[in-house]
């Protein structure tokens, strides 16, 4: 096929497919990543305790999650966990999200383990002499400001799962990618709906770098919102 003999009236007569496939997609990234983000400062908490017991399985999980691909996580829940705990399986968008929030976590964990290990000890020194409880000081002192630095590692994070959630169509979810599938299977043909595939996408990852970008100066030390509305209104 030339590739300047492009027929874009095929990816019109399946229009709704693909608006339906980045409704699931988008789906699948929202729900695994606020998964992923809630369980992974558990674990990452786990990973800076001093106790043997919280420490190694929260240790154990990460490296179990990061050192194997999460193709192969997916259709192990997909087609052996999920049906061995519950005895049937639940469809393509439980399986999928549940994939994503577990290895997403083992990501976001090791982000969140840095982020808290990046702030100086005489932080926590600190508070604790001012009578705060470790929980406390954990809360209302580390965290703070370890939220700052953690922000553009998580928005890398959650542009990655939005790519990597791609691989569910593996379960025949019908996201982007298995909306082109089905394009390309109907019609023989593949440049059209690939490039629309990767175009949606590359939509998709761009308007998340911006979001990100907004946040990471909206809670940067530089950021003076009152400066900023003075200096519209001299104008």
């Amino acid at each position: 096929m030339d590739f300047f003999d492009l027929r874009w009236d095929i990816i019109w007569n399946y229009r709704e497919l693909f608006l339906r496939g980045i409704w699931v997609t988008l789906v699948l990234t929202l729900s695994g990543y606020v998964g992923g983000i809630i369980l992974g400062v558990l674990i990452g908490l786990g990973e800076t305790s001093k106790r043997k017991l919280i420490y190694w399985p929260s240790k154990l999980y990460v490296d179990l999650f990061r050192g194997t691909p999460m193709l192969v996580q997916i259709l192990i829940i997909h087609l052996a966990l999920i049906p061995a705990v519950f005895g049937q399986s639940f469809g393509f968008m439980v399986s999928g999200i549940t994939a994503l929030i577990l290895n997403s976590a083992a990501y976001n964990a090791e982000i969140i383990r840095a982020g808290i290990q990046s702030i100086d000890k005489g932080q926590m020194e600190a508070a604790r002499s001012l009578g705060l409880t470790h929980n406390q000081a954990m809360r209302k002192i580390i965290l703070p400001q370890a939220f700052r630095r953690m922000i553009p590692p998580l928005g890398n994070e959650f542009i990655a799962l939005l790519k990597d959630s791609s691989l569910v169509t593996v379960i025949a979810a019908s996201d982007i990618l298995y909306a082109a599938k089905v394009v390309a299977g109907a019609y023989n043909r593949f440049w059209e709906p690939y490039l629309v595939a990767a175009l949606l996408y590359l939509i998709l990852t761009y308007l998340v770098t911006k979001v990100v970008a907004y946040i990471e100066k909206r809670f940067s030390n530089d950021y003076n919102p009152r400066k900023k509305r003075e200096g519209r209104v001299e104008q």
